[in-house]
């Protein structure tokens, strides 16, 4: 049994709901289901009694290799880590010792398991690991699996033999024992780039992967797009809150960015005035870490009905500042706290004006935005500004040729941009006054 610190630890890599994960604690290295991402420096097939990796750089008899691959494409290069190149199940590499005319092999790789991915595990079928519902399907993937259980409201997503998805709220699933993560790799039979399991192997998932949005209030996790680790679908809207109380600001970090075009997009609120402190889209990618001065901030997904890609995973960990906090005075307004907050540390991203509160096209409505804020496109403000402008100044001229005879005309100079409101009384005179625009 993990001791209470180290299950607190696992806990909280993926998120705050997640049981008690068993087996050591470590970092997450990968963020794929199948560890196309992994960078990790192991070299042989398992971290007890592995087969030795042979030297990318020495498999020239082989498919993959760095005289074929030069770039670094799939992580190769003058090394014998374990590597994904060729998009498999897992991570894998050649070896020097055929068995049965096979040269390569996957790696049993403790790390490499994405955040969400609880594990493989034996499954006697008497009752099964998951004990809710089931089913088969010659399109099996991992999303379809997940998003089958999460609409029945279960916990839990587990794939067997590549074709079998099961559901169920079991705590102990651990029951009859967890196997290496190479039993689980039959490939899933509607996409053979994922594991599905294996035969009396199922490969459980938390449900709430691959959701179009939800509450996030723990001191770190990971969110995924939606779909994931299928491509994200066309259409989506979806927003994601992370507030956590007490905290003087939050650190993010994109560990997979992959947005079709610029039309696909990830945006940051602030979780309060809702005013847009970053986008992120295929032409402008994030870099690679940046943090926000806020306890509450919102991550917001928007795809078109055109082209879909893989998605993105987003890690963030909430700082808490019991100093920083001190110094707030206690007689600040909490409207001014917020703007001393609003740190935004990225010059790409960083702009001296807020030019609108928009998370949503005129083709979306905004009524699932969060608090129920109502945003409008910044080219509709500058319209009416300009036809209000334009109405004034005809209606002055008008009324000027007109009344020469009614009485004199005072006008006072504005400022460029201003609107004015005109005010007519017969006989007497006419006075133009300025008014501020309220936003």
């Amino acid at each position: 049994m993990l001791s209470d610190k180290k299950r607190e630890c696992c806990q909280i890599i993926w998120n705050a709901a997640q049981p008690a994960v068993r087996g050591p604690c470590l970092r997450p290295q990968c963020y794929t289901a199948n560890g196309a991402d992994y960078r990790g420096t192991q070299n042989q097939t398992s971290q007890h009694a592995g087969k030795p990796c042979l030297f990318w750089n020495e498999t020239f008899e082989h498919p993959y290799n760095t005289l074929k691959y030069p770039n670094g494409e799939g992580g190769l290069g003058e090394h014998n880590y374990c590597r994904n190149p060729d998009g498999d199940v897992s991570p894998w590499c050649y070896i020097a010792e055929h068995e049965d005319g096979i040269y390569w092999k996957y790696c049993e790789i403790p790390s490499c398991r994405m955040p969400g991915n609880l594990g493989c595990y034996k499954d006697h079928g008497e009752p099964p690991t998951l004990t809710g519902t089931s089913e088969t399907s010659n399109k099996l993937t991992i999303q379809a699996c997940i998003s089958s259980c999460r609409s029945q409201q279960f916990k839990f997503a587990g794939m067997e033999s590549g074709y079998a998805c099961f559901c169920g709220n079991n705590p102990d699933y651990w029951r009859y024992g967890e196997a290496a993560s190479t039993e689980c790799n039959s490939v899933c039979f509607g996409d053979h780039t994922q594991p599905c399991g294996g035969d009396g192997r199922v490969i459980l998932f938390d449900t709430l992967i691959g959701a179009c949005g939800g509450n996030y209030t723990s001191a770190t996790a990971v969110i995924y797009s939606p779909d994931f680790p299928d491509t994200y679908g066309t259409g989506k809207v979806c927003y994601w809150t992370i507030q956590v109380p007490g905290a003087s600001q939050i650190l993010f970090s994109f560990v997979l960015f992959e947005i079709k075009d610029a039309t696909d997009m990830v945006e940051l609120l602030d979780g309060y005035t809702y005013h847009v402190l970053a986008r992120f889209n295929g032409k402008n990618r994030p870099p690679h870490t940046f943090n926000i001065s806020l306890d509450f901030v919102i991550l917001y997904f928007f795809s078109d009905e055109i082209n879909q890609a893989q998605g993105f995973a987003i890690r963030y960990r909430a700082v808490k500042d019991n100093v920083h906090q001190n110094k707030i005075a206690a007689n600040q307004t909490l409207s001014e706290k917020r703007n001393e907050h609003t740190n935004f540390s990225i010059n790409t991203a960083r702009s001296s004006k807020i030019l609108y509160v928009i998370t949503t096209s005129p083709s979306h409505p905004s009524s699932s935005m969060p608090g129920n804020v109502i945003s409008k496109w910044t080219i509709y403000s500058l319209t009416a500004l300009l036809i209000l402008s334009v109405t004034a100044i005809l209606a002055k001229i008008f009324l000027h040729v007109l009344c020469t005879q009614c009485g004199t005309l005072h006008f006072s100079v504005t400022a460029a941009g201003e609107i004015w409101s005109i005010f007519y009384r017969p006989s007497t005179s006419i006075s133009i006054f300025k008014k501020q625009l309220r936003t």
